[in-house]
């Protein structure tokens, strides 16, 4: 394992505590949701929406929603991840750059289109499963993108979605599956926790 990916891993923390004065450029917000985006997803069909909450007021109608938990505000940028659903009417559209660069060819992309058709049209549970795999492979992505930058993140499950959902226009496609907040630490935060042993989270069989 590259040492690089290794550290970036065991020093992460879940920060709670931003240095509200300092701000993210957006081009860094950006490339935040690049890097998330080459998280991997089932038949590569990207189910996933980012919307990065940055200025005074979307932060305020956040935090609201968010049970007024202040790192919202705080961070520089907090990303709200949803997951998408229906998103197999999409796939065609998403695989076809993959056939344009030679990786596989357009009876490869109709057989997964009619795979994921087959499975996911109807299975409104299937559908939300896969949102949420997704979007949540996204966000981790997008955090050790960020710590690789030199930034701070924290998940966040504590909030209302249908407040978030109605305060940042979500149609019923979009399902809000996490909150990230990204900026630079102030001081208070905790350390990384100690982890379970791992004789008792992990079998070889």
């Amino acid at each position: 394992m590259s040492n690089t990916i290794k550290s970036l891993i065991e020093s992460r923390v879940s920060t709670g505590r931003y240095d509200a004065s300092r701000e993210l450029y957006n081009e860094e917000v950006r490339e935040l949701v690049r890097l998330a985006t080459r998280a991997p997803s089932a038949y590569n069909l990207q189910n996933w929406k980012f919307i990065a909450v940055q200025s005074a007021d979307a932060k305020a109608r956040l935090k609201v929603a968010a049970y007024d938990q202040p790192q919202v505000v705080d961070a520089a940028v907090t990303f709200i991840i949803c997951g998408t659903l229906e998103a197999h009417e999409g796939l065609e559209y998403a695989l076809k750059p993959s056939v344009e660069a030679g990786i596989f060819d357009r009876a490869m992309l109709e057989g997964w289109v009619a795979a994921a058709t087959a499975s996911h049209r109807n299975n409104e549970q299937h559908q939300r499963d896969e949102a949420f795999r997704s979007a949540s492979l996204a966000a981790m992505t997008l955090m050790l993108a960020a710590q690789g930058m030199g930034l701070s993140t924290g998940p966040m499950s504590g909030f209302d979605p249908v407040a978030v959902s109605r305060e940042f226009g979500l149609t019923d496609r979009e399902v809000p599956v996490m909150l990230v907040t990204v900026g630079y630490p102030a001081p208070g935060n905790w350390p990384q926790k100690p982890r379970n042993p791992l004789d008792e989270v992990m079998v070889f069989v």
